[in-house]
């Protein structure tokens, strides 16, 4: 282990026996149907369990509680606009120290509030991630505050470790470590704690393709940085001073994964796991997604970083995630107008045992005939064979559809 290293094993050891009691050591949790469907043998740390249902509150309480008594007492600080805010705020307001929290003006209202509710006092400054964090830094300075940087921190990073430590413990068999990467202090704690408890563990990283800041540092590359992403509580345009130089020397690889493959991710861990994920806590599954042979026979340990997603994101996603799996299809009918007509696509569609979900009519389109019609009919099915043969029925019957995707129809009227 390099001496130029932030943290020790040692460090990491101590944080644990400081924050026992004070976080949940979450379960390791089998996942047989992930591994049926990677081919490797998966194991699921359940992060969101925590009290603000992420793994930031490991670094973030190991922090606080490393504190004299006179900073605490001063009060702390820190800029996040999400899991990190509620952590350091969760947490302050337990052991009774003053926290604020500098937030983009551009923050959803509702991290806002779950932030203030945890007891913090919330400045609103900026509108971006930069401009919060150099406010943050001005009334550090001003006010006599500690800062609590979300991954730039030694106390911080060793709390983050801890989870490894529990990992090896449970399962000491697991070969490989799969980690979201955004500032590094999660897989830096991790990656420190890992080597020292089974040296020959393999840990790959995983950020969002869109956010490839330390594939860049560490491969010397200059792929474009940023973008809406929906994992982004790792998207981070700047890697850690003291994160960088532990996982350039003890992460083996570093994967991009694509926002498909984090949809897909979030949807898989939804309703094969039946837990809740947010995009940066389904990263590593999406990386598992993305070369399921490169992990076929391995025994994996996935950190399930977070559950703090949006409920009418995740409903958009799984309805995505059918459509993709032609699960829900849609189709443009063109007819004559005549009566009658809904009720014999439905009785056929029914006879297909397809669901209909939405039907809209349109009678004056340009490329419909003036005594014609169009219906755009979206339908439930059992997959793939399911949709090909309901197509077929219909172009049977006289309708000449046409699938529709969600980027506009896909092919042209048989």
């Amino acid at each position: 282990m390099s001496e130029s290293f932030a943290i020790t094993p040692e460090d990491i050891d101590a944080a644990a026996v400081r924050i026992a009691g004070h976080v949940l050591r979450t379960p390791l949790v089998p996942a047989p149907r992930l591994s049926e469907l990677t081919g490797a043998t998966v194991l699921v740390k359940h992060e969101n369990m925590q009290a603000t249902a992420s793994f930031k509150e490991r670094g973030a309480v190991n922090k606080l509680l490393s504190l004299s008594e006179a900073e605490r007492g001063r009060g702390v600080i820190a800029m996040s606009a999400g899991n990190h805010a509620q952590a350091v705020a969760y947490h302050a307001r337990r052991l009774g120290t003053p926290a604020t929290i500098v937030m983009p003006e551009t923050t959803p209202l509702v991290k806002v509030e779950n932030t203030r509710a945890h007891g913090a006092r919330v400045v609103l400054h900026g509108e971006t991630l930069s401009e919060a964090s150099q406010k943050a830094h001005e009334l550090a300075g001003a006010e006599k505050l500690t800062f609590v940087h979300p991954y730039d921190d030694a106390a911080v990073m060793a709390g983050q470790g801890t989870l490894a430590r529990e990992m090896l413990a449970d399962a000491p068999d697991l070969d490989t470590l799969i980690i979201p990467l955004g500032g590094g202090g999660l897989m830096a704690g991790n990656a420190v704690a890992a080597k020292a408890i089974k040296p020959g563990i393999e840990l790959i990283g995983v950020e969002a393709a869109l956010y490839p800041s330390f594939f860049n540092t560490i491969h010397k590359q200059d792929k474009p940085i940023g973008g809406p992403t929906l994992a982004e509580g790792i998207a981070v345009k700047t890697v850690g001073q003291l994160t960088l130089p532990i996982i350039a020397g003890l992460v083996g690889d570093i994967v991009l994964v694509g926002e498909d493959l984090i949809e897909r991710a979030v949807n898989t861990y939804a309703s094969l796991q039946h837990s809740l994920a947010e995009g940066a806590g389904a990263a590593g599954l999406a990386a598992m997604l993305k070369e399921p042979e490169r992990y076929a026979g391995r025994k994996v340990g996935l950190v399930l970083t977070g559950g703090n997603i949006d409920t009418r994101l995740l409903a958009a996603i799984m309805v995505r995630e059918l459509e993709r799996d032609d699960r829900i299809v849609a189709f443009r009918l063109t007819t004559s107008d005549r009566p009658g007509l809904l009720g014999r696509i439905a009785s056929l569609l029914g006879e297909e045992g397809a669901n209909i979900l939405e039907v809209s009519h349109g009678r004056l389109f340009l490329d419909v005939p003036a005594k014609g019609v169009t219906l755009d009919v979206t339908v439930e099915t059992r997959g793939p064979t399911h949709s090909r043969a309901i197509e077929d029925a219909l172009a049977k019957n006289g309708f000449a559809p046409r699938r529709i995707l969600p980027r506009g129809l896909a092919e042209p009227a048989r």
